[in-house]
């Protein structure tokens, strides 16, 4: 009898433990939430006018515009895929009426590039048909470093206004989140790196409403004048400027000068794959 008993439980209790689930920690965790938001496309989607995830695509999912490529590839990014650049490689794209509109703007993306080698190194350019800088370009300058890297935020507003941001550290050789404001409020420049504001200040002549004239293309990858053709009459290629031979993702565009917690929570969110 006792044999009976002792496999009679033992029975049971096998059948017990196949019914269990195993103790998942995660279940129980809250949900990631940052600044009171559990994803990056909760920062200001009023405000965003485009955005390019690069998620084996160059279509603006705002505009539904899709960007014309001229020898980039798709590469493992901080969210999904990232565009990959390389010597003489860019993208183009058209500007919808509300980028070529703007009078204050953010412009957010992740960047994972070795220092530049060959020339400056261009990330973003709303390209000007007419003047040598685009009406915005954003390139790393020359000399660049881990220790020194030098940002150069060319904005046109009745002629090139130039920001430099200097000694901004660590920005090469990994995924680094870029942010750069215009508050035409102020005429205040902040400049972010993963989602830590390392510069501000004005530049003299350049405040209120910007008014952008001759708008072009935008660029992903090189300066304005280094695509061929030209993106300007002003100028041809320059042999001290290059290409972002790294990659590029995430890339947003907002109308407004977002505030130092949305661009916190973005960065975070966006590095935590949200």
């Amino acid at each position: 009898m006792k044999t009976r008993y002792f496999l009679l439980m033992a029975a049971i209790t096998m059948g017990l433990s196949s019914c269990q689930k195993e103790f998942d920690p995660a279940s129980y965790a809250p949900p990631l939430n940052i600044g009171g938001y559990t994803s990056a496309k909760q920062i200001a989607p009023g405000n965003l006018i485009a955005y390019w995830a690069f998620n084996g695509s160059l279509v603006d999912s705002i505009s539904n515009t899709a960007g014309v490529n001229t020898g980039t590839t798709f590469a493992t990014g901080i969210k999904g895929e990232a565009l990959q650049g390389g010597a003489n490689s860019y993208v183009l794209s058209n500007p919808s009426a509300k980028v070529t509109g703007l009078q204050s703007f953010t412009i957010t993306e992740w960047i994972n590039t070795p220092p530049p080698s060959n020339g400056i190194i261009g990330l973003f350019s709303l390209s000007n048909k007419s003047e040598f800088w685009g009406n915005i370009e954003v390139f790393i300058e020359n000399g660049s470093t881990n220790e020194n890297g030098m940002l150069r935020i060319h904005i046109n507003k009745g002629g090139d206004k130039t920001y430099a941001a200097n000694n901004v550290l660590n920005l090469f050789g990994k995924w680094v989140g870029l942010a750069v404001s215009y508050d035409a409020a102020t005429g205040v420049v902040k400049v972010f790196v993963n989602g830590s504001r390392v510069s501000t200040g004005t530049v003299t002549g350049l405040t209120g409403p910007l008014a952008f004239t001759n708008s072009g293309n935008l660029v992903f990858g090189t300066v304005q004048f280094q695509t061929t053709p030209s993106q300007t009459t002003s100028t041809g290629k320059q042999d001290w400027a290059s290409f972002l031979t790294g990659k590029i993702d995430e890339v947003r565009i907002y109308d407004k000068a977002l505030s130092e917690q949305e661009i916190g929570s973005l960065a975070k969110l966006e590095g935590r794959g949200k």
